[in-house]
């Protein structure tokens, strides 16, 4: 790209860059301007809007259901379980501080979980967890209220048991989304969209990020660098542990009368379902296709797409006529297990990864943000 004597003076040169314009990048660029106000902070984003799942979530303010920190204990320690909770809640705390409630649409409705048949055991080991919790929120987490059921219209034969958590809430997604963007531009952050970065390099004591915008080379130097693309990451460190998980949502037209409100869980976790306004959001079912949701394709597919349907008309919505008005798509990033990674590049030390949230990213974003840029200002 040829540039003119103005641009390279004024638009080419930084103390900090941030690759990836979601939830991590744009929190992480947050930092860094709060702590170092007179610094030259660059963040690249790819897309038009953020790509990944920042701005294709369901908008659940969640730390984890019933059934989902269990399923974890089988899979870490108590430790680890309580350690992914805490930074989950912690950084729910600091978005809302960061941002204002008004300015994220948080609504502290709480969430519930519609217990089946096949995970009834869980309810045995309710008071137990809520033990384990009180260590970290000094409070009863979860309760049945089953008496709900009938009162929200779910399908009584499915739904044997509701789980109520005190904690959860839900929050608006753009508007969550428009509020850090706006946040980081009025600090400062010096944003740049439609710019896909193809290489970072070291070069004279910098990191060199080549990068192309409508078809042409561009190249910004940084001192320090951070990525935090998410699933993306392995396009430009291949070498990544990160493997992508697509999740698909749809969403109802308004319907003339929804019986609940609220934010709600199902089968750990894997499918959430939420109010708003009077349409129903609904997504999930990555696990009855984890190979082919392991992907970084922007597409609904028709097994799952039908099978959330046909949940939503058997489960959610018995006997109520619906439909569909919206379909899309989100990618998130995993692991061999939930802990995302935040740590400096082994060969490109000046370049600090962020990523792998573990469908997480609204609740830890800020607080891998934070993270993040303490690590690069004190290495």
């Amino acid at each position: 790209m040829m540039l003119s004597f103005w641009e390279k003076a004024s638009f080419t040169e930084y103390d900090y860059a941030v690759i990836g314009g979601g939830i991590v990048g744009l929190s992480t660029a947050a930092a860094l301007a709060e702590i170092e106000p007179g610094k030259r902070i660059l963040l690249i984003e790819r897309g038009a809007l953020p790509t990944g799942a920042s701005t294709k979530n369901a908008g659940f303010a969640c730390f984890g259901s019933l059934t989902e920190l269990l399923a974890d204990l089988r899979n870490m320690s108590e430790e680890e379980m309580l350690s992914l909770v805490e930074l989950r809640w912690k950084g729910l705390l600091k978005l809302r501080e960061r941002l204002g409630d008004e300015h994220i649409g948080y609504e502290p409705v709480g969430g519930y979980e519609l217990i089946g048949e096949q995970e009834l055991n869980s309810i045995d080991c309710l008071e137990e967890m809520n033990l384990k919790l009180f260590t970290l929120f000094k409070q009863k987490i979860f309760s049945l209220h089953n008496n709900k059921i009938k009162d929200f219209g779910f399908n009584r034969e499915y739904s044997k048991a509701l789980v109520f958590n005190c904690l959860e809430g839900m929050l608006h997604t753009g508007k969550m989304m428009r509020a850090l963007w706006q946040y980081t531009a009025e600090r400062g952050v010096h944003m740049i969209t439609g710019c896909e970065v193809r290489e970072l390099h070291e070069q004279q004591g910098k990191i060199a990020i080549s990068c192309t915008t409508l078809s042409q080379s561009m190249q910004f130097n940084a001192a320090k660098v951070a990525v935090c693309t998410n699933a993306f990451a392995c396009e430009l460190f291949p070498e990544l542990d990160v493997r992508p998980g697509r999740g698909q949502v749809l969403i109802t037209e308004p319907l003339s009368r929804l019986p609940f409100r609220g934010a709600f869980h199902m089968d750990e976790g894997y499918y959430y379902f939420r109010n708003v306004g009077n349409r129903v959001l609904f997504g999930g079912g990555r696990n009855a296709d984890f190979v082919g949701e392991t992907t970084t394709q922007f597409e609904v597919t028709p097994l799952i797409m039908n099978l959330l349907e046909e949940k939503l008309r058997n489960i959610i919505l018995p006997n109520t006529d619906f439909k569909i008005d919206m379909r899309w798509a989100g990618i998130m990033a995993f692991g061999p297990n939930k802990q995302p990674i935040v740590q400096p590049h082994l060969t490109l030390p000046q370049v600090f990864l962020g990523v792998r949230m573990g469908g997480m990213g609204v609740a830890i974003g800020a607080m891998i943000g934070d993270s993040l840029a303490n690590l690069m200002l004190h290495k």
